[in-house]
């Protein structure tokens, strides 16, 4: 056998090694933000459907995860933007999203880095005033956002959306 193996030098350096690199695993754990979950619902006659929450404040790189938990009908998140056949309403240089549909229990993830207000819908429900609003990081409470596209969306789903400094205030609106 060779000394190598038995040299305690060695066996020292190997376990600061291997401590080094579980000690930079869990710093980069915790500093890591975690998922946030938007529901996806509705009442079991489909009559009404939404986000909750629906107005949501969220630091940059944290991902969000959207869950249809409506066992009686199927949602999108769609990001309005040009992509997506919709007006901009996501900060330029943000890349636009599109889930397609979620059956029942079905599940679709984002991470959102660019900061800024990220305005979305659900593209069966657009028109039942199912959309969402999400602050990425930091934003103008006094601010409009996208007041230049308002007249291109349904009035329903314009007045649904919640006020930026709601957000800003609340952290979550349901």
């Amino acid at each position: 056998m060779s000394t190598a193996a038995f040299n305690p030098q060695r066996r020292r350096l190997l376990a600061m090694g291997g401590g080094l690199l579980l000690t930079a695993a869990v710093i980069r754990r915790a500093g890591a933000a975690e998922a946030v979950e938007i529901q996806m619902s509705g009442t079991p006659s489909g009559s009404q459907v939404w986000f909750r929450p629906h107005g949501l404040l969220i630091q940059p790189g944290q991902t969000v995860r959207w869950v249809n938990s409506d066992t009686g009908n199927a949602h999108t998140t769609t990001a309005y933007h040009p992509k997506n056949h919709k007006p901009l309403r996501i900060p330029d240089g943000a890349t636009p999203w599109d889930s397609g549909y979620l059956l029942p229990g079905q599940s679709f993830e984002v991470v959102l880095s660019v900061p800024g207000v990220y305005d979305y819908f659900c593209l069966p429900h657009e028109m039942a005033g199912m959309v969402g609003r999400i602050v990425v990081g930091t934003a103008d409470a006094a601010h409009k956002p996208y007041a230049a596209t308002d007249a291109q969306l349904p009035a329903v789903a314009l007045a649904q959306f919640p006020d930026v400094a709601a957000i800003l205030k609340s952290k979550r609106i349901d």
